[in-house]
């Protein structure tokens, strides 16, 4: 793939480049509204018309940029990061130790195991009573929990579970949940992009590409957080829990839609 401008001008203003700008554009407005999905239902979407690798290096400056956006204020940002700090380091560890044993993002059989982890969570959200942790069950539950997300990141590009769970455990307010989520895959997406370096999915033209796709993704991010805002804390947890049962349902039919195919 060419790094030139015109030529990646004219792979975006291609049918494929014109579907991956939509994809990008929803998947931000996911991301505005509840805090996360851009990743997913692009991973998603994507792996219908190109490899999860390269679907995942489309992603890296898209997700890493919206990310540090969500994360603001930074002023309580290193508040929530400190608290989180044992699990981003889980998380790094857990997707390089993957990576070294499996590879770069595949988003094979596991998308399968990811989508029914997201349904069963976000139907029991709905259903029972919030998970709590104590401050003492963190210090050891945090790390496992990085170090299993980062995991799953590296084989399926995806970094949600079980992060959104363990996040959404520990009592945070509905901006702080939003941003402590912000920060988790913002380190996610940057150790992704170590094993994607390293891997050589990378290019200097998919590179390119993803820094063009920032703004469709940046377009839809902010209708989002337009439509949170004018939520109530019910209907936000409602649609909250209720996008990952979603995500995880598209997940599991795109994958037996391309492994049918």
């Amino acid at each position: 793939m060419s790094f030139s401008l015109p030529a990646l001008m004219t792979l975006l203003l291609s049918p494929v480049g014109l579907a991956t700008i939509a994809i990008f554009t929803v998947a931000g407005c996911v991301k505005g509204i509840v805090g996360l999905g851009l990743p997913t239902v692009a991973m998603g979407l994507l792996a219908l018309v190109m490899p999860p690798a390269q679907a995942a290096a489309l992603l890296i400056i898209p997700a890493f940029l919206t990310n540090v956006w969500q994360a603001l204020p930074w002023q309580s940002a290193w508040r929530v990061l400190r608290r989180l700090a044992g699990m981003q380091v889980g998380v790094c560890a857990g997707t390089w130790l993957a990576a070294w044993k499996w590879g770069a993002p595949s988003g094979a059989g596991a998308a399968y195991l990811l989508g029914g982890a997201l349904m069963a969570y976000g139907a029991w959200g709905l259903l029972a009573r919030p998970l709590h942790l104590s401050r003492q069950a963190e210090r050891w539950v945090g790390p496992l929990a990085g170090a299993l997300t980062g995991a799953i990141a590296a084989i399926t590009g995806v970094f949600v579970i079980p992060a959104v769970p363990y996040l959404q455990s520990l009592g945070l307010s509905r901006d702080e949940l939003v941003q402590a989520m912000a920060i988790s895959f913002m380190i996610s997406v940057a150790a992704l992009a170590v094993v994607l370096a390293r891997s050589a999915d990378i290019s200097l033209g998919v590179a390119g590409a993803s820094a063009l796709l920032l703004l469709p993704a940046l377009v839809g991010m902010a209708i989002g957080q337009r439509i949170r805002h004018a939520l109530s804390p019910t209907v936000f947890r409602r649609c909250f829990l209720g996008s990952l049962i979603l995500l995880g349902g598209y997940m599991v039919v795109a994958q037996a839609m391309k492994a049918g195919a």
